[in-house]
């Protein structure tokens, strides 16, 4: 087993669900069947698409996961799907280059310049250490948090840069093992959702910062955790306490356009009234993190309007 980098667009041109399944021609079979039970980083390209024109990509890992299972295309000549679990996106994006270098070695040159060959590559493999140091970096908010309160502030990790060294007390257990614990990945899975919809309930447009500056809206996972939803912003909304509460019951949901969906029969008019104006979900600014229609289709069957 070696862990590697799973290359994918916003728009991917392959077909790709990073949280579920990763879609690649037989080029990188070798490579990827390395990876079998091992753990894997998403990259994020510059290309947001397709076309060999388009921008607008972080060119940054941005997420991880495990690969299950390698099953070849049945409908596509030559072409293979790795299923993952264990999706988790980072805290932050962290870009490829940061204080000079760059956290895959074999992408940096003698020179010091960037070995455009090898980052052309769809599938990279990763040793150990590097893979240690894009998580760390990524998950470098979650880390602190774990940190026991009144620990000093160099013991609490705050966002990484770069390559920064950082004392081996922190970490109990090593970072491969942490991203199976329930508690860090909740750390991780509402931060990330919370950043994404900007402390502000998805439903209500309610944003409320209590007396210690932190918002008091929930993150909700969309397909239940219980149900196999993997810890995605696109499977997640931020919500006030009491909508939440709703829509795990299924009072209220959202249609494919992210119009809301309402049992008025079952819901009091004061809640009612709460909700947006215009009935539709409050999304996102990047059109990458709003919610995916697969997990919105799973939660409509529980919808009971």
């Amino acid at each position: 087993m070696t862990k590697a980098v799973f290359t994918t667009k916003v728009d991917p041109t392959y077909d790709d669900l990073p949280e579920q399944r990763y879609h690649f021609p037989r080029t990188y079979l070798r490579q990827v069947e390395a990876a079998f039970g091992d753990w894997i980083v998403y990259y994020e390209p510059r290309r947001s698409t397709g076309h060999l024109s388009s921008t607008g990509g972080r060119q940054a890992y941005f997420a991880t996961a495990k690969v299950t299972k390698i099953e070849a295309d049945p409908s596509k000549r030559d072409h293979y799907y790795a299923f993952v679990d264990q999706y988790l996106e980072f805290d932050r994006a962290v870009s490829f280059r940061e204080v000079d270098q760059t956290y895959e070695l074999a992408l940096t040159k003698g020179d010091g310049s960037t070995n455009r060959g090898a980052f052309g590559r769809a599938v990279r493999v990763l040793t150990d250490a590097e893979f240690d140091r894009i998580l760390m970096s990524g998950y470098s908010r979650t880390i602190g948090e774990e940190c026991p309160r009144g620990s000093s502030p160099s013991m609490r990790a705050p966002y990484l840069e770069g390559f920064e060294e950082v004392q081996q007390a922190i970490f109990e257990r090593p970072i491969v093992e942490r991203l199976l614990a329930r508690p860090f990945r909740d750390i991780a899975f509402v931060g990330a959702v919370k950043d994404a919809y900007e402390n502000t309930c998805a439903m209500t447009g309610l944003k409320i910062i209590n007396g210690g500056g932190k918002a008091e809206v929930q993150a909700a996972h969309i397909m239940p955790v219980a149900d196999n939803g993997p810890d995605s912003v696109r499977n997640g909304l931020a919500l006030s306490g009491t909508i939440h509460w709703m829509f795990d019951r299924g009072l209220v949901s959202i249609d494919d356009d992210y119009s809301l969906l309402v049992a008025r029969d079952k819901i009091p008019d004061t809640i009612d009234r709460m909700l947006n104006a215009d009935r539709r979900l409050r999304l996102p600014m990047r059109s990458e993190l709003r919610p995916h229609r697969q997990f919105l289709k799973h939660h409509q069957q529980r919808f009971k309007g």
